[in-house]
């Protein structure tokens, strides 16, 4: 098959989840044989044509001009120059600046159109109440000019059946198991294995790191909390100025993917307060360095863990189970628990297999 993945920043990745999810899908996809092009902003520091076999498209963005408004032209761009080549698939990841191009299509069965529908977007507190409207409009377009749609999280699929009526195919994100760790990395920060707790997350509201942080302070607990996540936003600068001299070590973003998995598994607990969908990779991640987890109570992170983590809802339960750690029994069950899970149900060689299936059997209809 022709495959062409759109929608992202480009690999390699040095961004976030979308890119991270591209890189490995298109280099596992190659591995089996199939032709895969992965579209890349023309100011992506990758310069070379190819990468581990996969072919790098650049197109041009005007980011630097216009900021995050960029992707809606950046997108279609991309869309119009894919539709130019003979590709069987054309996989987009996410939709609400990639949706308003889907009118290219112009009712074409020809290259196929599958849409990763990502998170709840429109359910970010971040967003005032047209773009929550605008959203959620294109949420529409998306389902309806898609050929196939993939959900990452049975929650999410459940969101697009109970809201919409339509299917999605559950895929999620894949993870590799972390097979050795590093405790050197620990000194960087003045820690010492198991005392310490940390989260890494995107600084906003509804990744609830002030009820995480409220409920560490309650707790009266005198172990270090290490914040990793860019805290130059505003309202990073608001949480770093709120808990100033707090025992809270706010660090700013980190890149080095040893280290976050050195650091994850000698935390005492790792805080993961994810709360609008659907599969987050840094709770894949987590699961795949054998952290204790501690997670936010709703149907997203309850998908993946299944019984094999602490759940909390407020500060008061953060607190709660802070406080009662050393009496709790079944952490290393937990750990190996959710290791097996990266193993057998969400490597990347089983992703990658899911959606090439899902490909054949759309390209056969």
């Amino acid at each position: 098959m022709k495959i062409a993945i759109l929608g992202t920043r480009g690999i390699p990745n040095n961004y976030g989840g979308f890119e991270q999810f591209a890189e490995f899908l298109s280099v596992l996809l190659v591995d089996k044989g199939h032709q895969v092009t992965v579209y890349n902003p023309h100011f992506h520091d990758y310069k070379q044509e190819y990468y581990k076999g996969v072919n790098i498209r650049k197109i041009y963005s005007p980011e630097k001009f216009i900021g995050a408004s960029a992707n809606f032209i950046y997108d279609y761009l991309c869309l119009k120059d894919a539709l130019k080549n003979d590709y069987d698939v054309l996989l987009e990841c996410g939709y609400h600046s990639n949706a308003p191009s889907y009118f290219l299509m112009k009712g074409r069965k020809h290259p196929a159109l599958i849409t990763n529908m990502d998170g709840l977007e429109w359910k970010r507190s971040k967003w005032n109440c047209f773009t929550r409207w605008l959203i959620k409009n294109l949420e529409k377009i998306a389902i309806k000019r898609s050929h196939s749609l993939v959900s990452d999280n049975i929650g999410i699929q459940k969101y697009y059946k109970d809201r919409f009526g339509v299917e999605s195919s559950y895929i999620a994100y894949g993870a590799t198991p972390v097979v050795s760790f590093d405790v050197q990395y620990l000194k960087s920060y003045g820690l010492v294995p198991d005392t310490y707790y940390m989260l890494i997350a995107r600084l906003e509201p509804e990744n609830n790191i002030e009820s995480i942080l409220d409920g560490y302070l309650l707790s009266g607990s005198e172990l270090p909390f290490l914040v990793i996540g860019n805290n130059k936003t505003r309202y990073g600068k608001f949480l770093k100025k709120r808990y100033i001299n707090k025992n809270i070590k706010f660090v700013g973003g980190l890149y080095n993917k040893e280290m976050l998995d050195s650091l994850r598994y000698y935390a005492k607990a790792y805080f993961h307060g994810h709360s609008v969908g659907g599969t987050n990779p840094s709770l894949l991640e987590a699961m795949a360095s054998k952290a204790l987890i501690v997670a936010h109570d709703n149907d997203f992170n309850k998908a993946i863990l299944k019984e094999n983590a602490l759940f909390f809802s407020n500060s008061k339960d953060v607190a709660n189970i802070i406080n009662t750690l050393n009496d709790f029994e079944n952490g290393q069950s937990f750990k190996q628990n959710n290791y097996r899970m990266i193993e057998n149900e969400f490597s990347w060689e089983k992703i990658t297999n899911m959606y090439e299936c899902l490909f054949e059997s759309i390209l056969e209809k």
